[in-house]
């Protein structure tokens, strides 16, 4: 059963349907090492992403296993329940978008969110965003994910700006920066050294804010939101063992 061109239309599912039925029915048989991320994208005609996004939610299933310096493995052959769709029916549902689709929409809007927020932060504004900042950094200090901090801070960057409307965006990322999708990739490439890159970055968006430059909070921002987006699309072999 020869693999198959699929069409751009919520793409990481399409991918992990077809992957699935090649182990369901044999193809792929239990214990096996699958393709390579990049063998497979070029032979489904797709990006390197949107395979590496079907994987993980392969993973998520159970269906695959990923050993970070080995290859990505079978784990199981029999079709599962119900695939990983929590919200199949919806696909506006923010826990069922890939991820590395979503940063790159970040990528897009975020940069304008920073640009607006430096023309129309107030004082209370740039208190919130370095609140945001501050917990980023007490999360990394006591050795845990700085979530709730990075969220805080990206929030607090779109009140600034002033349009409700790309606040309730920026809140909708994250509702699916919270999906286990997000949560399984993060569990590869989340680390203590990435989270203070990370935090760095941060904190050049937040003088860029603060000296009320638009055009500095844009290219910060952009440049922070690219740095995430090769951070989770990095080679699985450069991630940690787990």
């Amino acid at each position: 059963m020869p693999l198959q061109t699929v069409a751009p239309q919520r793409l990481y599912r399409q991918i992990a349907d077809q992957i699935r039925l090649l182990m369901v029915s044999g193809e792929f048989a239990l214990g096996s090492r699958l393709p390579a991320e990049r063998d497979l994208a070029v032979q489904l005609g797709v990006s390197r992403p949107s395979v590496r996004e079907a994987l993980i939610a392969l993973e998520v299933e159970g269906m695959i296993e990923v050993r970070t310096g080995s290859g990505i493995y079978v784990q199981r052959t029999e079709q599962p329940g119900k695939s990983f769709a929590p919200a199949a029916a919806d696909d506006n549902t923010p826990a069922d978008w890939g991820p590395l689709e979503v940063m790159s929409a970040r990528l897009l809007v975020e940069a304008e969110v920073a640009a607006l927020a430096a023309t129309h932060a107030q004082k209370a504004d740039l208190k919130a965003i370095k609140a945001g900042l501050q917990q980023m950094k007490l999360e990394a200090a006591r050795d845990q994910v700085p979530r709730e901090g990075d969220e805080a801070f990206h929030e607090a960057i779109a009140q600034a700006g002033g349009n409700s409307v790309l606040l309730d965006t920026v809140q909708r990322y994250w509702q699916a920066r919270n999906g286990p999708l997000f949560e399984r990739l993060g569990d590869y490439f989340e680390h203590p050294e990435s989270w203070q890159a990370a935090i760095g970055e941060h904190q050049q968006v937040l003088l860029a804010i603060e000296a009320h430059d638009p055009s500095a909070a844009r290219k910060t921002m952009q440049k922070h939101l690219r740095q995430a987006y090769k951070r989770y699309s990095a080679s699985w072999r450069r991630a940690p063992a787990r």
